[in-house]
């Protein structure tokens, strides 16, 4: 880039930005030792592989590969630009960063910025004329007859669509921005005559935006007499409703202090209980949970409080959603809504207390809500009914990892229907025996520095080469020993990466730098090399380390390179006599092989 950031602003900003915080707002991390352990948001798992030092300020997944520092982690994440990264960095810190001949790069394509760009505006102007003008006077007060305060208000960036077909269209045309990327936005629609008119006219807006805070849709809900009731934006490149949670964005933080998340179905009850300061609350945009959202709340929490309206058609979404998160590894509960409410509904009424304290602190456990729900399928004063029932609950309850919670339903299943705790426990087994469960303790160290050693390698390294790897970690963290191996070995490593990665780290400190593994890796052009040394740096090391185990480890690898090459070439002449018919000759050599080898057994 031309008119670069100078190194130094670049520096600054990192370091102002822990990466462990960083990649918190991404993936939940759990500190083990002196590492944190993750779902790897770039790949599929369910066991963590995903590792972040924050000593260190780098990441590696011993499952894909991937690592970097900070900067490389958000521009995998996000596809953002070197820029946009520096910028998105520099806006969380307040590390100002210049912008005098700087040119500013972006991943997304104009079209794309464009579309954002008239999210933008007609968000700041749909919200003025709810709060401030006559014409927004009907939207305000829908929102305040449904119990909203101004701040709330503020909040959401709630606001009105006039009622006339080309007030938007008009906006945005003096605004410059074309009507045919407008529709295609989901802003305008185009009617059957090629005519174009206001999408969400006559209408309250909620303003939908991705978790950076950014609108990228609206929701309409109409307040007249219009079909249909609720209008989203059109699907599009930024708007995909399978992928997006409402208010994600201002909950992330509030997820990950209370480590649970509530999801509800609709826009007022995400709002509703914000208001009454339940903040940990998201909900899907008026479609069915996917796999897609469920694998995304799997990343930042354990545990899904459901809490959809609890008529019949709750109660199936309910079980549905339940299902899709099971699958992806969630703990579910169900909150304890009753009488056919919504939340919405039910804060209006009890108040913001009764709802935290009757509602979601009253959640039921999955097999709690499952054992009910099931039972609306069977006639339980038939026998066959009876008998199927309970089996279809013990498949469930097999797949449950607590023993004791297992038993705690086996034990009300044994009261409740008069069948012996040791016949059900058995059947439980033989389930989860089908299911290729054998140990309860197999989620045990989940969050270990024993993940790692699933990724492990498959071919076992020679000593030699495990030694070079654990002396380049020796050196990428201190310029000392770096200065010791470059005086004693230079660059004859066995590996030639391994010759890379010490070629670039002694340029790296003779450029007067301190020791620092996230900045290190940035001059490192080639990216196996840059992989390849950010997993040396996550190898664990001994914190203090005297100068004759680092000698040792010198030895090891000069003798290595003196011995092997010596030994290789020693052993073609050996069979170049032995084909000239020297006898004496072959075994002179054969010496020689042993005596080196003895003196690499020595060194080892």
């Amino acid at each position: 880039m031309a008119n670069q950031v100078s190194d130094e602003v670049i520096e600054t900003i990192r370091k102002a930005n822990d990466i462990v915080d960083v990649i918190g707002q991404y993936v939940q991390l759990k500190k083990q030792g002196r590492n944190y352990f993750g779902l790897c948001p770039f790949h599929g798992e369910k066991t963590p592989s995903f590792s972040v030092t924050q000593e260190k300020q780098i990441f590696h997944c011993f499952g894909c590969k991937k690592g970097g520092n900070v900067m490389t982690f958000l521009m995998e994440m996000e596809n953002y630009s070197f820029y946009e990264t520096l910028e998105f960095l520099s806006d969380r810190s307040g590390v100002e960063l210049p912008e005098t001949g700087i040119k500013k790069e972006t991943s997304l394509s104009k079209e794309n910025q464009s579309i954002l760009s008239a999210y933008e505006w007609l968000t700041k102007l749909y919200h003025h004329l709810l709060r401030y003008t006559k014409d927004g006077r009907e939207g305000y007060n829908y929102f305040k007859n449904r119990g909203l305060d101004d701040e709330t208000i503020e909040v959401f960036q709630l606001g009105f669509a006039p009622n006339a077909k080309d007030f938007t269209r008009d906006f945005l045309d003096k605004k410059g921005f074309h009507q045919q990327l407008l529709v295609k936005a989901g802003l305008l629609s185009q009617q059957d005559d090629n005519s174009v008119t206001d999408r969400f006219k006559g209408r309250v807006i909620f303003p939908i935006r991705n978790h950076l805070g950014k609108t990228i849709g609206f929701g309409g809900r109409a307040i007249i007499d219009q079909d249909p009731k609720y209008l989203n934006s059109s699907e599009s490149e930024l708007f995909q409703k399978g992928k997006i949670l409402y208010n994600f964005d201002l909950a992330k933080k509030h997820i990950r202090k209370k480590s649970e998340v509530i999801l509800f179905e609709g826009y007022m009850d995400v709002i509703a209980a914000y208001q009454a300061d339940v903040k940990n609350v998201i909900a899907t945009l008026g479609t069915s949970l996917t796999e897609n959202q469920a694998k995304l709340l799997k990343r930042y929490v354990d545990t899904v409080v459901l809490c959809y309206d609890a008529d019949n058609a709750g109660v199936e979404a309910t079980y549905k959603a339940s299902m899709i998160l099971r699958k992806v590894g969630c703990h579910v509960k169900v909150a304890n809504l009753r009488d056919d409410m919504d939340p919405d509904t039910f804060i209006k009424e009890h108040g913001a207390e009764a709802f935290n304290n009757e509602v979601i602190k009253a959640s039921n456990t999955f097999m709690s809500f499952y054992m009910r729900y099931l039972k609306k399928d069977y006639n339980l004063s038939l026998e066959g009914d009876r008998i199927n029932y309970i089996e279809n609950i013990l498949k469930q309850l097999a797949m449950i990892e607590s023993p004791i919670e297992r038993e705690y339903y086996l034990k009300e299943l044994s009261n409740e229907y008069d069948i012996s705790l040791e016949t059900l426990t058995d059947e439980i087994s033989t389930h989860r025996e089908k299911m290729g469960i054998r140990k309860d303790k197999r989620e045990k160290n989940r969050y270990t520095n024993k993940t790692a050693n699933n990724y492990t390698e498959k071919k076992l390294l020679p000593a030699f080469h495990n030694a070079e790897r654990q002396l380049i970690s020796y050196m990428l963290q201190d310029a000392h020993i770096a200065d010791t191996v470059q005086r004693e070995l230079g660059v004859a490593f066995n590996i030639d990466e391994h010759k890379i990665i010490a070629t670039h780290l002694y340029a790296f400190y003779e450029e007067g730098r301190q020791a620092d593994v996230s900045v290190f890796i940035d001059k490192l052009t080639d990216e196996n090399v840059k992989q390849l040394a950010i997993k040396i740096a996550m190898t664990p090391v001994l914190e203090d380390i005297s100068d004759k185990e680092i000698n040792d480890y010198i030895k090891f690898i000069r003798a290595e390179a003196n011995g092997v090459g010596n030994i290789k070439s020693l052993k073609e002449s050996q069979k170049l006599a032995e084909q000239q018919n020297d006898p004496l000759r072959a075994a002179e050599i054969a010496m020689q092989i042993i005596d080196i080898q003895k003196q690499l057994k020595n060194t080892n």
